[in-house]
């Protein structure tokens, strides 16, 4: 699978999400068994945090990568509740807890809060020093916010993109690649399953004997320096994914998903879920 630089290490441009994972204990052996065949087939990015499940997807990640810790690149989110100076120390302690390991790769602010940025970078830094991170960045952050962080420390920004949601690429997303930093999409393929079933999208599935979320999710990537994190837990899923890297859509693919999901023509309001 093609690779880009996150923090300094190169990782899979489709990685594994974790958004409503640890919320049913009659779940949680499916989920540690499809994070751990993820690994298997190479989505070695593994991306959660606190909020989900109030740690118990943590808690799955953690032991899906128990005895495999050196295979993942590991990203966990801090609450902007838990964003203070001192907060962001301890909810990091408690997610290492939770994951089972002593550093998470990639740490970032799960979305701004009442929290200065200057006191969550400080305490983002000092988790750095310690060796508990190795690097931070943000999410949910629309432009503004990353000018007024001005931070070149940051490594990247996690924010929902999908057809359905092309409003990042007016003047976040360009941004972000003239500095060369990654963004992360979360729900690549959308929330409510309707826009698998969009005429355009099962057109262009067609002509490439892939499926509807294989090419939104090669959609999604695209574009340079942008990851996607989708979730999966079936096996099915799992390699569909994997293949959706491998998938290049043609001009004429992208014009018809630029018809039916037109790019935006002005500034909107960052989207978030």
């Amino acid at each position: 699978m093609r690779r880009i630089d996150l923090a300094g290490v190169p990782v899979p441009l489709i990685g594994q999400g974790t958004w409503r994972m640890g919320e049913d204990r009659h779940q949680h052996a499916r989920e540690v068994a499809a994070l751990r065949e993820g690994l298997d087939l190479g989505l070695s990015l593994i991306d959660t945090a606190e909020m989900y499940g109030e740690g118990g997807a943590e808690q799955v990640v953690g032991e899906a990568i128990a005895g495999r810790r050196d295979e993942v690149f590991l990203v966990s989110k801090v609450y902007p509740h838990n964003a203070s100076a001192q907060g962001v120390q301890a909810a990091c302690e408690r997610s290492l807890k939770r994951l089972g390991c002593e550093r998470i790769d990639l740490y970032l602010l799960h979305w701004r809060g009442r929290y200065p940025l200057a006191e969550t970078v400080e305490g983002f830094e000092r988790l750095r020093e310690q060796g508990k991170i190795g690097a931070w960045g943000v999410s949910n952050f629309d432009l503004d916010d990353l000018l007024e962080l001005d931070q070149p420390a940051c490594h990247t920004n996690q924010v929902l993109y999908n057809l359905e949601a092309r409003g990042i690429e007016f003047d976040l997303l360009p941004w972000q690649q003239r500095a060369a930093m990654p963004l992360m999409a979360y729900c690549p393929l959308s929330q409510a399953g309707a826009l698998l079933h969009e005429p355009a999208l099962l057109e262009v599935a067609q002509r490439h004997g892939a499926t509807p979320a294989q090419v939104a999710l090669a959609w999604t990537i695209r574009q340079d320096g942008v990851i996607a994190i989708p979730k999966a837990v079936g096996s099915a899923h799992l390699r569909d994914n994997v293949a959706a890297a491998s998938l290049t859509l043609s001009a004429d693919d992208l014009a018809l998903l630029d018809t039916a999901f037109p790019p935006p023509r002005r500034k909107q309001e960052l989207q978030m879920v």
